[in-house]
């Protein structure tokens, strides 16, 4: 392990400066928006541009979440999606989504007008990195002509390995997503909006007025949304049509300081994508499922191992992890939490796509909450129905029932406490029940209860981060039981080692 690496995001390595106050009292608001990413601040920039009293509530700080740990891409060019929305909603449903993504990337790039947050134009491309490959990316390049996007057939990129064959979007947009986020956050308390930080919302009353509560205060609002990434409340059955995925990603210096201009990603599994900032290479991929078994370092060695074999790597500066929530039917959630609710909104299930589509999601909760119309609010309704992608449904639901009985008949470790190594995780007996138990690095032993304080699935142990991960619904943990991402909002108990 290179401890000269950064273990956080390349966006996030800078001082974030001097924050926002955390919420404390009762506070009466028109829109109070849960939620300091992409959907959350840029929701409510446009809500206080209408005139709209709004207050944003963050969990830690604006940007610390999943839209400060990404690769930077804002394309309406996603891997294979259009091929996979045609074949899942059709043909109409595909020209839909590249009218929203597009509108997307093109809202981002008027609200960073202004905003000195490292805006470039870039192509993105999806390409087949195997021969087996290119018939998929040929499929994609179909659909998403068919859809409305202005891509092009290539056999060549800019990177230093062969291909076989991309489809290729030009006038696509990379940032650096945390500076662009507090420059949303600067213009919108500039504006009269507030920002309470350190907030995590552990309660959302039924009807409105809603009360929305923190540890230490109270928001009244008549509208709230719910702009968490993966959605806190579990009203509305979210949590049984999403499934979430983890990935990583490791930045590099170059000798040559001249990294790949297209904004790539490759169309297999695994899949190898490609960003820049800079004189860096940004590098990501080796996702699995949240929570999933036996997560190692290995993840980032992998990536590593990738970056130094194709490029003339001088360093590894950063390396992070984001998840991602994905919907059953791959469309993102954007609108009404609850059929016919009229003051509870959400938006969720980017899958990887946030910068963009969390933008264009923005845009429509806005309008939801203003009463104007929105020409994308009813392809991604939470409400739809999609008989297509009902096998998808089941079976991830019945991996969550696997998942929620299995771990708990399963042995635990045979070892004895003081036999776990450094930096090593077991799971023991705690009762009739089990606990995590985890030597740090300085020899510290950390043991808390493995029932996730969500819907009581048994987290694991993520060896990459150093974490306790759900795999029934994406909560995850420090080593200590402290709430790291949601839907969880309580902490898991601690117990003694």
């Amino acid at each position: 392990m290179d401890t000269t690496t950064a273990e956080q995001s390349l966006w996030l390595d800078a001082p974030p400066g001097p924050g926002f106050p955390s919420l404390s009292g009762r506070h009466r608001v028109k829109v109070a928006v849960i939620g300091g990413g992409i959907a959350g601040l840029t929701t409510a920039l446009l809500l206080r541009r209408r005139g709209v009293d709004v207050a944003v509530l963050e969990a830690e700080r604006v940007a610390s979440g999943v839209s400060g740990n990404n690769t930077a891409k804002v394309t309406a060019l996603q891997s294979t999606m259009y091929s996979t929305v045609e074949r899942r909603h059709g043909a109409p449903s595909a020209a839909g989504y590249a009218a929203a993504a597009t509108a997307g990337v093109r809202l981002l790039s008027t609200l960073a007008e202004g905003i000195d947050c490292d805006l470039h134009s870039a192509p993105a491309a999806t390409f087949a990195y195997a021969e087996d490959e290119r018939d998929a990316v040929r499929a994609e390049a179909e659909a998403a002509q068919r859809a409305g996007l202005p891509v092009t057939w290539t056999e060549e990129l800019d990177l230093p390995f062969p291909t076989f064959g991309a489809v290729r979007l030009e006038g696509q947009v990379v940032l650096h997503p945390a500076k662009y986020l507090r420059g949303l956050a600067a213009a919108f308390t500039a504006e009269g909006g507030r920002i309470f930080e350190n907030s995590r919302v552990t309660r959302v009353s039924a009807s409105a007025p809603y009360e929305v509560r923190t540890a230490a205060g109270l928001v009244e609002a008549e509208h709230v949304v719910v702009a968490t990434h993966y959605p806190m409340l579990d009203r509305g059955l979210f949590f049984a049509r999403l499934d979430t995925e983890r990935s990583y990603c490791v930045a590099a210096r170059l000798r040559s300081g001249t990294p790949p201009q297209d904004l790539a990603i490759s169309a297999g599994s695994p899949a190898w994508s490609f960003s820049r900032h800079g004189d860096q290479l940004i590098v990501g991929g080796q996702s699995h499922s949240a929570g999933a078994h036996d997560v190692s370092f290995s993840r980032y060695t992998a990536l590593t191992e990738f970056a130094q074999r194709h490029f003339d790597v001088e360093e590894i500066t950063h390396r992070w992890s984001a998840q991602d929530a994905k919907a059953y039917d791959v469309l993102p959630m954007v609108g009404s939490y609850l059929p016919g609710a009229t003051g509870l909104w959400v938006a969720t299930g980017f899958a990887k796509w946030g910068l963009a589509m969390g933008t264009v999601a923005a845009e429509i909760l806005a309008d939801r909450v203003t009463g104007a119309e929105n020409p994308h609010a009813e392809l991604f309704s939470p409400h739809r129905l999609s008989l297509r992608s009902a096998p998808t449904l089941l079976k991830q639901n019945a991996k969550v029932a696997k998942n929620l009985v299995g771990d708990r008949v399963s042995p635990a470790d045979s070892t004895e406490v003081e036999a776990i190594p450094v930096d090593t995780a077991c799971v023991l007996r705690d009762g009739i029940g089990k606990k995590g138990v985890y030597r740090d690095r300085a020899g510290v032993v950390h043991a808390v209860s493995l029932r996730c304080t969500h819907l009581g699935c048994l987290v694991r142990f993520n060896g990459a981060e150093r974490s306790w991960d759900c795999p029934c619904h994406g909560s995850r943990f420090d080593v200590d039981g402290a709430v790291l991402e949601g839907p969880a909002t309580k902490p898991l108990p601690r117990r003694e080692p």
